[in-house]
């Protein structure tokens, strides 16, 4: 950990790559990382967001010194990356998007080879083998081939490999990438028995939700650059707190509902959308706006299909603040994050109480 207090300290961090037919030297290229700030406390997931073409994997390959930089400053475990990444290596381990193991081997056979690579000896690595396997969940397969394990399992040995030394620092490069539901969910297990352990880890992902499950703060970066960074909940309320949404059994109860809502908005906005029979709108003291509204319905006898509050998402969140989607890098059409069309309830565009977030 460096004095600051920080596990991972990353400061106007600048990265360029050179185009093609263009010789070395000067400022010029494409900068991959333009100015990058990052700070990852210690024993926590802390997670890397952005769409194709972010950054996120050259930062974690500038953070885990297989990539040199051309400015700014980077801590790692209390270490300088530019000045000593041989003791950085010695106290980081890194998973990448795809499972790093032999699948000719056992599982107990990758594990022991990697702690000879790590030069542990043949009994200490037989006995941290042995450990790895009984903490990742991963004895009763310890003596099969790798071939016949499923993707999940190939993950979580994935992992056991990257902790043989006991890291202070995992970096984990879209850990997920294709596993299934089933798999995805022992990866983070995993992720969460490691930090417990008292392993810091950096998650750099394009699923937004594992980004919410697993980390206690999130750093968004676009073009190079952090352009938000806060806690999950911290990120959701920059784009509104929670709302009340209601959905009418029948269109011609819309007028009602929309005046019941719009009693409880405060003066904000109002989101209707006519193809469903829905009405939504921030509200700041939750219990009490779905109970008015609740009982007010109730009293006019207006049916309802649904009503209830909704948090906005991480997928709110990375629309409104890079304008693409996190896997495609596509720009939204002219809708809302919810797929609705801006309207109040008086039906005017309201596209200009939504602008992209600073």
């Amino acid at each position: 950990m460096s004095a600051s207090g920080y596990a991972v300290l990353a400061e106007g961090v600048v990265k360029r790559y050179r185009e093609k037919g263009r010789g070395r030297g000067g400022g010029g290229g494409k900068r991959a990382l333009d100015g990058l700030d990052l700070a990852v406390r210690p024993g926590t997931v802390h997670g890397l967001l952005g769409p194709n073409g972010a950054g996120k994997t050259t930062a974690v390959r500038v953070l885990a010194t297989l990539l040199r930089f051309d400015g700014g400053r980077v801590e790692v475990a209390g270490l300088d990356v530019r000045r000593e990444p041989r003791l950085v290596r010695s106290r980081i381990g890194l998973t990448g998007q795809y499972a790093a193991v032999d699948e000719v081997l056992t599982g107990r056979q990758n594990l022991e080879m990697f702690g000879r690579l790590f030069h542990l000896g043949g009994g200490r690595a037989r006995r941290r083998a042995g450990e790895l396997l009984e903490r990742f969940d991963l004895v009763e397969a310890a003596d099969k081939g790798v071939r016949e394990y499923s993707g999940g399992m190939r993950r979580r040995l994935d992992l056991a490999a990257s902790m043989v030394l006991a890291p202070a620092v995992l970096f984990l490069d879209e850990p997920t990438t294709g596993l299934d539901p089933r798999g995805r969910g022992e990866v983070w297990d995993a992720v969460r028995a490691m930090v417990a352990g008292g392993t810091t880890v950096l998650l750099s992902t394009q699923y937004l939700d594992e980004a919410d499950r697993l980390a206690s703060h999130i750093t968004v970066i676009d073009r190079g650059r952090a352009i938000a960074d806060d806690s999950p909940d911290g990120l959701k309320n920059r784009i509104g707190g929670d709302r009340i949404e209601v959905v009418a059994a029948e269109a011609g109860d819309l007028p009602a509902v929309v005046r019941a809502v719009d009693r409880v908005a405060g003066g904000g906005l109002v989101v209707t959308d006519d193809t469903v029979h829905r009405v939504h709108a921030q509200v700041s003291d939750r219990v009490a706006a779905l109970t008015e509204v609740a009982r007010t319905l109730r009293d006019e006898g207006i049916a309802v299909e649904d009503i209830g509050l909704r948090r906005p998402s991480l997928d709110d969140v990375f629309l409104r603040l890079t304008g693409r989607g996190a896997v495609e890098g596509t720009a939204p059409d002219a809708k809302t994050a919810n797929g609705e069309s801006a309207k109040t309830a008086n039906g005017e565009n309201a596209n200009g109480k939504t602008g992209v977030a600073a």
